[in-house]
């Protein structure tokens, strides 16, 4: 067993990518081009030694003082791709004015103006002005308010100003600052290294490497390519190991991603509802086209004015589009944002709210989210299990010394030795072996005050501590770390794991002292103890994932950690633990087998970094809009390929600028309610495409037809367009519309067909009202031109806005109220309407009242259309074989 009589002491006091192949640009065509926010250098700096580049930059190897760093930054504009100046309301108008459908308008209303036709020109000019008015107070408004939510989530970088460390936005870094960058660091601009310890880079955004490569000080060939240049780093990439001091040498568009950058048109992934209304915008192109086509042939053939017929088919094209899309999105997801602010969820890029309400799986670390996030160290224990001093004392010299990227289990660590008043007993630190994704473990040197040599402390994952060790100490006692130990380590390591306690191990070596240690000193080290750490479950969190699952989200885990550490968090919290797969059995399928098995895996244990994005994205082949929650180095590849990537404020930087969602707090409940907000926006985004679209394509198709067998036409261009500017107005409403539970229940995903069989059923329903509308003003009624096309008027802007208050929900009308604002907003435009052809002035938009029994009519046809269309909306939602 685990006993020998050789005598050894432990040290202690009583014992978050572009596929551009850059690594093939030649030399030349990455050299410094002018001073694009850098400062005159000459060429092929990573050639140059370091003194020479540091006096060239006239800095030193301490940094910048504060001064000359606020005038470099002055001069050279700050660090980012493109210096983006704040958008002016100026800026804002001008842009609605490049919306086809507004310059449609305008070159209707040059049209009449042209054949004098002076009222029509103004009339369609004052419509087109009330709409871009409306557009640009709305987008105005929602730029600001993600500006502001933006503004609060910063990326900073560690540099030496003054000769002190010093935290600021990576956009006031310049040229000759020195920045400190560690394990999860970004890279913030292209430097040089100055020193490095063990220091890996993730630089496959930039080169394709499979790996992270090792930087460290020196000088490399003119001819270097970006891979060769092992002396430096570039914007973009991140630190994946290790520590380094690095010199800046280019920023902004002057690095090496930001030439990149402006020959490349770089575009975030399109989101499955942004290519839904892609599709969406391409049927109403077809429908408007052959609109026009149809209607001013036909009229054109019947002999009518050519002027006429074309502003009327103009006009009817406009009609039919939902033209305030653009801005009802931007509005809902603006207030989608605000609102998911208030909750503690910071959205950083717009589009991954749409995907967050489609979204049916959450792949999740369980550390901070599932469980309380506050891990305690609950025992330092010797190899028999008992309590030790010396152990704790020795895991405390490493987590002091350590350099790294700081973790919740050293801070435990430190805050049990504090506790039990553990101090250094005179050790200094000598080196530093920094923690990596391979290895798994960190190494710290120091020096005893009590002897010469020093010792090598080593702390990681339990497999890989016992892969480095021979022997084992067992009380004051070395032992040879024989098959028997072996099996009495891993019984314990198994049996504290399924209670829930995660388990690492410390080892020692005493050895020379030297100036410098790699990680081939990680080797014939003695075992010396455990390190027990306990996170404990979050106590809402049974009830948030039962709620998520009540939602159609199914969560699951992805971790790090072994299998019977995750089985019992997850039989904790009511998950199910039957499906479990390791890191290693996933090793071992293909990608089609696991394409099946993920979908019925809920606990993915002792997962390696690479495999995490593999998971992702084979759930994504079953059709699943999948989320990832991450906030570790090794996560950015994950929260990438997720439809949405979810980090949280306090993760590693790297993590966060990968995430479309950040967190404030790591709490299940707060991404919930950004589900349920998410699903909202969803549902108030299609409420207004339903209503608008069903309601215009049966309004213009009743129009084209009657223009075709009408002596005169039914209405004249400016009339559809007050129309369709009328009824525009409640739909401005519609992103604060109440949202039907049901809605919110389950996820939805955009379906093209659905859309279109609406449009069409609905919309043919409005039409047999308007045909029935026409026959009784022209065929029995028999009025004037002036008075039908009033009467049409009236009748086709009443449908159009009741109708809409209806098809907005899939229960009876009567049972979904409608938010406050639509339904006083449709209240106040029905008085408008049934007031407009009594008002003084509507002559000049080819007007007259109408007699009050005309009058009684048209609103009986509107409130019969309103019980047809739900009795027909009853049916359709019950047979209909696409639904969202």
């Amino acid at each position: 067993m685990c006993n020998g009589d050789e005598h050894f002491r432990v040290p202690g006091s009583g014992g978050k990518q572009l596929n551009t192949s850059l690594s093939r640009f030649p030399p030349n065509a990455r050299q410094q081009s002018g001073r694009p926010n850098g400062r005159s250098l000459s060429a092929h700096y990573w050639n140059q030694p370091a003194e020479s580049l540091i006096a060239e930059l006239h800095t030193t190897p301490h940094g910048l003082d504060a001064k000359e760093a606020a005038q470099r930054l002055d001069e050279d504009g700050p660090n980012t791709l493109r210096y983006r100046r704040e958008v002016t309301p100026l800026q804002v108008l001008l842009r609605q004015f490049s919306s086809p459908l507004v310059l449609i308008l305008i070159g209707a209303a040059f049209i009449s103006a042209f054949v004098r036709e002076w009222i029509d020109a103004t009339i369609i000019f004052v419509i087109v002005c009330g709409s871009v008015l409306i557009s640009f107070t709305q987008e105005f408004t929602a730029s600001r308010t993600i500006e502001k939510l933006t503004q609060r989530l910063t990326l900073r970088a560690t540099v030496l100003r003054d000769g002190e460390t010093q935290s600021i936005p990576v956009q006031e870094i310049v040229p000759g600052d020195v920045v400190l960058l560690s394990a999860g660091s970004l890279v913030p601009a292209d430097g040089i290294v100055l020193e490095a310890k063990d220091f890996f880079v993730n630089q496959a955004a930039l080169t394709g490497e499979t790996f992270p490569v090792e930087k460290m000080p020196g000088v490399v060939p003119v001819e270097a390519s970006l891979v060769g240049q092992t002396n430096s780093v570039f914007m973009g990439t991140s630190a994946r190991a290790g520590t380094a001091r690095v010199l800046i040498v280019q920023t902004g568009a002057g690095t090496v991603y930001g030439q990149l950058a402006q020959r490349l048109t770089l575009r975030p992934p399109e989101t499955e509802f942004e290519r839904g209304i892609r599709h969406f915008g391409y049927l109403l192109t077809q429908l408007m086209l052959a609109l026009t086509l149809i209607v001013l042939t036909a009229n054109l053939l019947a002999s009518k004015p050519p002027i006429d017929s074309l502003l009327f088919s103009l006009a009817l094209a406009v009609g039919l589009t939902p033209e305030l899309l653009p801005t009802i999105i931007a509005l809902n997801l603006s207030r989608g944002a605000r609102y998911m602010a208030k909750d503690g969820v910071i959205v950083r890029h717009l589009n991954a709210i749409e995907n967050l309400g489609s979204m049916d799986v959450l792949c999740t670390d369980k550390t901070g989210t599932l469980t309380e996030g506050n891990v305690s160290l609950t025992g330092a224990v010797d190899v028999q299990g008992v309590a030790s001093t010396d152990v704790l004392h020795t895991a405390y010299l490493n987590a002091y010394f350590q350099t790294g990227l700081a973790n919740a289990l050293d801070q435990a660590i430190l805050a049990q030795a504090e506790q039990m008043q553990v101090a250094l007993a005179g050790y200094s630190k000598v080196d530093e072996i920094p923690y990596d994704f391979v290895r798994r473990r960190l190494s710290v040197v120091v020096h005893s005050p009590q002897e010469d040599d020093c010792y090598l402390i080593t702390k990681g994952a339990l497999d890989n501590v016992l892969e480095i060790c021979d022997r084992v100490q067992k009380q004051k006692e070395i032992a040879p770390l024989d098959v028997a130990c072996r099996e009495q380590i891993q019984q314990q390591y198994q049996t504290w794991s399924a209670q829930g306690i995660r388990v690492l191990g410390i080892a020692t070596r005493q050895l020379p002292c030297r100036t410098s240690y790699s990680r081939t000193d990680e080797t014939g080290l003695i075992f010396v103890g455990f390190l027990l750490f306990f996170d404990p479950p979050k106590a809402d969190t049974p009830k948030v994932i039962a709620d998520l699952s009540r939602m159609g989200v199914q969560v699951k885990i992805i971790t790090g950690d072994n299998r019977l550490v995750a089985k019992h968090l997850a039989e904790i919290v009511g998950m199910d633990t039957v499906s479990v797969l390791t890191g290693m059995e996933l090793n071992t399928l293909r990608d089609e087998a696991l394409w099946h098995l993920a979908e019925r895996t809920t606990i993915f244990a002792e997962i390696d970094p690479n495999q995490k994005e593999r998971i992702i994205l084979a759930l994504q082949k079953r059709q699943h809009v999948v989320g990832y929650l991450g906030d570790g180095i090794n996560d950015a590849p994950a929260l990438h390929a997720a439809d949405v990537g979810i980090s949280v404020e306090h993760a590693v930087d790297v993590a966060k600028e990968a995430a479309g969602l950040v967190l404030l707090q790591p709490d299940l409940d707060v991404l919930r309610k950004g589900i349920e907000e998410g699903r909202k926006i969803f549902a108030n985004t299609l409420k207004y495409i339903l209503t608008t679209t069903s309601a215009n394509f049966g309004n213009m198709f009743s129009m084209a037809g009657a223009s075709i067998f009408l002596p005169f036409l039914p209405l004249l261009a400016k009339q559809i367009l007050l129309n369709n500017f009328l009824s525009d107005i409640p739909g401005m409403t519609i992103a604060d519309d109440r949202v039907d539970q049901e809605w919110v229940e389950t996820p939805h995903r955009w379906n093209m067909h659905f859309v279109r069989n609406f449009m069409v059923v609905f919309g043919l329903v409005s039409s047999v009202f308007d045909y029935m509308t026409f026959g009784m003003l022209f065929l029995v009624i028999r009025l004037s031109p002036e008075m039908f096309r009033t009467g049409w008027f009236v009748e086709s802007l009443l449908t159009e806005l009741v109708i809409a208050l209806v098809v907005r929900t899939r229960r009876p009308f009567f049972r979904s109220r409608p938010g406050r604002l639509l339904w006083l907003s449709t209240l106040l435009i029905v008085i408008l309407t049934l007031a407009i052809p009594y008002l003084p002035f509507v002559t000049a938009l080819g007007f007259v009242p109408l007699p009050w029994p005309i009058m009684a009519l048209l609103i009986a046809i509107t409130l019969l259309y309103v019980a047809t269309t739900e009795v027909v909306k009853h049916y359709f939602y019950r047979h209909a074989s696409d639904v969202l």
